[in-house]
């Protein structure tokens, strides 16, 4: 999303993961909230959270060049996963897996967990609406059009600011309801927990065709397809699961630099 409108890789994506789910765990934990409204509190808060995070460290160097603003973005990966220990402690803690995403369903012989059939429906449902927002609203269409030109969308009225925190408010809530999902799977959470989650999103988007939605979705459930099956197979290299996706990506930029589903662009000089 970010990508596609600036040209910009958010490097604190992982940050903005993390922060989702400590929220959802400190709405269930200290505040003793539903799991359903924690979700959608920590969603909430998560998106505010991305649209200050765009105000204070993206906005001020929009026309800056563009290295000013790569800087800017690791410097608060940065900055956001150390406040994270400050704040939240370097301790890790349990999130709390509701009931409903340890039930045990056995189909054909196989038995799973409902947590392993709710992320890929939640996933579906998020990618729908998302295409629904980009390709059939006016503030899709605007997103569409600042991605091809900002300068040129500025000229022909749309207000440029606007979108482009719309575009990081939806891109944060989508990092949060990845959070969530990832704390359903791995509970134990720590300040730093972003950092390989928001690589692997790069490597995906990557795989797919960076800036295409659909190809990102594609890419992840590959990466991911790719990671188990090396587990499952060849079970003496599980431990070098992590460096299969950075081998996955040196292979498909050598093969097809943009991407399965991306679309090979001139760049302006």
């Amino acid at each position: 999303m970010v990508y596609g409108i600036l040209r910009l890789i958010n490097f604190a994506h992982g940050e903005v993961f993390m922060f989702g789910a400590y929220m959802a765990f400190f709405a269930m934990t200290s505040f003793g909230m539903p799991w359903y409204v924690a979700f959608i509190i920590a969603i909430l808060l998560t998106c505010i959270f991305g649209m200050l995070l765009e105000k204070a460290a993206y906005r001020p160097l929009r026309d800056a060049p563009r290295i000013s603003i790569m800087i800017s973005a690791i410097a608060a990966s940065f900055l956001i996963a150390n406040l994270g220990i400050v704040v939240f402690g370097g301790i890790p803690v349990t999130f709390p897996r509701p009931d409903i995403f340890n039930i045990r369903i056995v189909i054909g012989g196989v038995s799973i967990i409902s947590k392993a059939l709710f992320i890929p429906v939640i996933t579906a449902v998020v990618l729908m609406i998302l295409l629904y927002i980009v390709n059939h609203t006016k503030t899709g269409t605007a997103m569409r059009a600042v991605s091809k030109d900002y300068e040129v969308a500025r000229l022909m009225g749309i207000d440029v600011n606007r979108i482009i925190t719309f575009t990081f408010a939806i891109g944060s809530s989508l990092a949060a309801v990845g959070g969530i999902m990832w704390a359903l799977r791995f509970p134990a959470l720590i300040p730093f927990m972003g950092i390989m989650p928001g690589l692997k999103c790069f490597i995906a988007a990557v795989i797919g065709g960076i800036g295409n939605i659909k190809g990102a979705v594609l890419g992840g459930l590959l990466l991911g397809f790719g990671e188990i099956m090396i587990v499952a197979f060849l079970p003496e290299l599980s431990g070098y699961r992590d460096a299969f996706a950075f081998i996955f990506l040196i292979v498909i930029l050598l093969f097809k630099p943009a991407g399965l589903l991306g679309k090979n662009i001139a760049e302006k000089v």
